[in-house]
């Protein structure tokens, strides 16, 4: 089906005549294609908090609505014939009538793309409207003071064999989105600076070399926050990534908090102590250097690229003086994290806190600490203590945020897509 076009006519006047109404009835017709879109989407995301929920069926969206069922049967088969959504087989009635037939997101259809460089490796992921990887590659490296033109210009030729790969298939990509770990302008896509990296003032987009694929640049922890409202998550939170460098996504009623260019969220640079060691990014006692990867791996007697496997095993053994000193680190970690997310939750007000990246692992050791810091010094702990659980979204999460980013943006425009 030929998408119809998704600009509205101005009109002037008490009566626009035909061509009003006709532009109107157009404008109606995309805003619950977008309902009923929407409706079906939902349903699938709280199914996956509840394994037994059945598919809602066009009798369903109906009442979710308040469209009449002609009008949803007649938007559901256009959404259906842009391989948006599909049927499963009927579900047999409780009652006496038809069986219902439960509508579901299209699967192999439509794909978003998630890229990303980090400082110890590069990825793509693709994920489809079921939310399922379609079609993944995520290669290690050192980008430590790497030069942008080689490892963008690599991703670029990842990302072009993921998207052949999916045409091969009968799978159309809608977008990417670049997720990467420094400061980037969300009005122009430009980065700033990536501190660990050694890139700045630099256009992502151009350096990846993509021609037929639309590509947005955004933070690493800010789409990787976004990855966790797949889940069973609150409406409202905090989220930190923890690698080499620690970022944050501030989600506030399940959307992103950016601020005017979107540079919020840098926890890894508000100051532990001002007469701390040197941070990357040329200031002293950043929270990087107590509570960052490679700080915590040296503090426990390893180098700083060791695997973290190698920490949590230590954590986990009863090896004397290196599994103590192990823990130590990580107690010190937990309690410059604790006191640094205590005046981000002072400052926004959020009640929970999402431990992300290599956090996720070190969670059972890092909580207590945390959550010290956090009763110490947060005014309202008293009267609302702030909850602390690690992330759900899994691996190399900014790239499932990146993709389900774009996928969200053709939920919200199913007409395009027709």
């Amino acid at each position: 089906m030929t998408a119809e076009p998704t600009t509205t006519q101005r009109t002037t006047g008490v009566s626009a005549g035909a061509g009003g109404r006709a532009s109107r009835q157009h404008t109606l017709r995309e805003r619950n294609l977008r309902l009923v879109a929407r409706a079906v989407y939902d349903a699938a995301a709280a199914s996956g908090e509840r394994p037994d929920a059945v598919p809602p069926s066009r009798a369903d969206v109906a009442a979710a609505t308040g469209l009449t069922r002609a009008t949803v049967s007649t938007l559901v088969d256009r959404l259906i014939a842009a391989r948006l959504v599909a049927e499963l087989p009927p579900v047999p009635a409780q009652r006496a009538g038809r069986p219902a037939v439960p509508l579901v997101p299209a699967p192999r259809t439509v794909v978003g793309l998630g890229l990303e460089v980090n400082v110890d490796y590069l990825g793509v992921r693709g994920l489809d409207l079921a939310g399922d990887v379609v079609v993944e590659h995520v290669e290690a490296g050192s980008f430590h003071d790497s030069d942008p033109v080689a490892v963008l210009g690599r991703l670029g030729s990842l990302a072009s064999d993921a998207v052949a790969r999916l045409d091969a298939d009968g799978m159309r990509v809608a977008g990417a989105r670049l997720a990467l770990p420094g400061l980037v302008d969300a009005r122009t896509g430009e980065l700033e600076v990536a501190p660990n990296l050694g890139w700045s003032s630099l256009d992502p987009v151009a350096l990846l070399g993509l021609t037929d694929v639309a590509v947005q640049v955004a933070n690493e922890a800010k789409l990787a926050a976004l990855a966790e409202l797949a889940g069973d998550t609150p409406d409202s939170f905090l989220y930190v990534s923890g690698d080499v460098g620690i970022g944050a996504g501030i989600v506030v009623d399940r959307a992103l908090f950016l601020a005017e260019r979107g540079w919020n969220g840098e926890v890894g640079h508000v100051v532990v102590d001002p007469a701390g060691p040197r941070c990357t990014c040329g200031a002293h006692g950043c929270l990087e250097q107590y509570a960052g990867k490679e700080a915590i791996l040296r503090a426990a007697g390893l180098a700083g690229d060791a695997p973290l496997e190698s920490l949590t095993a230590l954590l986990r053994s009863d090896d004397g003086a290196p599994a103590e000193q192990a823990c130590a680190a990580v107690v010190r970690a937990g309690q410059a994290l604790g006191s640094a997310l205590a005046d981000f939750v002072n400052l926004t007000g959020v009640s929970t806190v999402v431990l992300g990246g290599v956090y996720t692992d070190l969670e059972p050791w890092l909580r207590e600490p945390v959550e010290a810091g956090l009763a110490e010094r947060v005014l309202a702990a008293p009267f609302a203590p702030v909850a602390v659980r690690s992330a759900r979204a899994g691996v190399h999460a900014a790239l499932s945020g990146g993709a389900r980013e774009v996928l969200r943006e053709v939920v919200a425009d199913p007409a395009a897509w027709g």
